[in-house]
């Protein structure tokens, strides 16, 4: 099992099913699974996928196998875990900011359901009473995570019931005979302390015993990967340690099942988009490499400001110099200034790295250009798994009418 896909693999895979082209490693995410099953040995951490990173069915299809739960961010979501295989009973939709139809909706396809809001749990209650078990997701007001877009656990985040709001949430529960059996909480994307999740934890533990039922605590995700060569990541197997001790050292919370919801920790890493160039332009501030990609394929350094390592797959032994590399879409869609590189040619291949996570999943049709296709990578055989857009696919819903 390979976890890196080799230069030769990328250009053949590039020749084959042509650019730009989504490329995973399905050994890469086994490997990331396994690592953290194997830190989080013993039956009590529970994995459940963050499916909103890669929603590919035959990704999903893969993590079911593997032996993961799921958690989504949307009905749809929900829907695409139920059609790749997961048992209602391991799918697990964290509610932000939906109409309650939603919610409704997921309870009747038997998943388990956090609830976002006093206003929604109010509507669970009058509707539902205690028929079905839920959890709620609350805002530890902590601040964490890599960039202000991805921090959602700070004072003035739109996500979770705020904690000052606690006894709004107990007279709610009291009232309907609401069953709350999972406590949850997200504080952020790139969390690469695992002091952060403790933070969290110690929150938590003042509110596990106004709630009786309940069953489990879900700390979320975000856990840190690296863009580059010494970037600091989270340490799973630290992480595991001091979450464990932290429970077992509370009595309250000895016997609660630990939720992790893992997304670009899974698949990041496993992912490559692979581009050909199309011109260099000579200024006199930089020389631009135009590529057959924009921010409406990979929108992370244009919105995050963040960082991906690039190759020239097609002459990585020459001398390198400082290159800009820029989109073909109306918009400054620059990916990297002055990134030094091997001389770069017309019709060169460049890859980008960590493009598993947010990637595809953030695309778009911006300027009427396609969305790239989709392959994955098992035990160095090459699939199609999405194939690319043709133009059929950008009138598809449309309606003409005469005006």
């Amino acid at each position: 099992m390979s976890e890196q896909l080799t230069n030769e693999q990328l250009i053949q895979i590039a020749q084959e099913f042509g650019t730009p082209v989504y490329v995973y490693n399905a050994d890469k995410i086994e490997k990331q699974y396994q690592r953290l099953r194997t830190a989080f040995d013993g039956g009590r951490v529970k994995i459940f996928y963050a499916a909103k990173a890669l929603t590919n069915l035959s990704v999903l299809r893969f993590i079911h196998k593997l032996g993961a739960n799921v958690d989504c961010s949307s009905i749809n979501e929900v829907k695409l875990a139920l059609q790749a295989g997961f048992e209602p009973s391991r799918v697990l939709y964290t509610s932000n900011g939906i109409h309650f139809s939603e919610i409704e909706e997921a309870l009747k396809l038997g998943v388990f359901v956090n609830i976002d809001s006093l206003y929604n749990l109010q509507k669970l209650g009058e509707t539902y009473g205690g028929q079905y078990p839920v959890g709620v997701r609350l805002r530890p007001n902590i601040m964490a995570g890599g960039n202000l877009k991805i921090s959602t656990g700070h004072d003035r985040s739109k996500f979770g019931i705020p904690v000052e709001q606690l006894a709004q949430l107990q007279d709610l529960v009291k009232t309907y005979g609401i069953r709350i059996q999972n406590l949850h909480i997200h504080t952020g994307s790139d969390i690469k302390d695992a002091d952060i999740f403790i933070k969290g934890i110690d929150v938590l533990f003042d509110i596990i015993p106004h709630f009786p039922e309940l069953k489990s605590i879900d700390l979320g995700g975000g856990f840190k990967v690296a863009y580059k060569e010494g970037d600091p990541v989270i340490n799973i197997e630290e992480l595991s340690q001091k979450v464990l001790a932290a429970f077992d050292a509370h009595e309250a919370a000895r016997n609660l099942e630990i939720w992790f919801e893992p997304g670009k920790f899974m698949v990041s890493e496993c992912g490559y988009l692979i581009t050909s160039v199309n011109l260099l332009k000579e200024t006199s501030a930089t020389t631009f490499v135009s590529i057959n990609s924009g921010f409406n394929h990979l929108i992370r350094p244009m919105f995050y400001d963040a960082y991906h390592r690039i190759e020239n797959l097609s002459n990585p032994d020459a001398a390198s110099q400082p290159y800009s590399i820029v989109g073909n879409i109306c918009e400054t869609d620059t990916f990297a200034w002055d990134r030094p590189l091997p001389e770069v040619r017309e019709g060169d291949l460049l890859v980008f790295y960590n493009a598993g996570a947010y990637g595809y999943e953030m695309a778009s049709t911006f300027n009427s250009r396609f969305r790239p296709a989709e392959v994955i990578v098992r035990n160095g055989k090459a699939q199609l798994i999405r194939k690319r857009d043709t133009l059929e696919d950008l009138t598809r819903n449309q309606v003409v009418v005469e005006l």
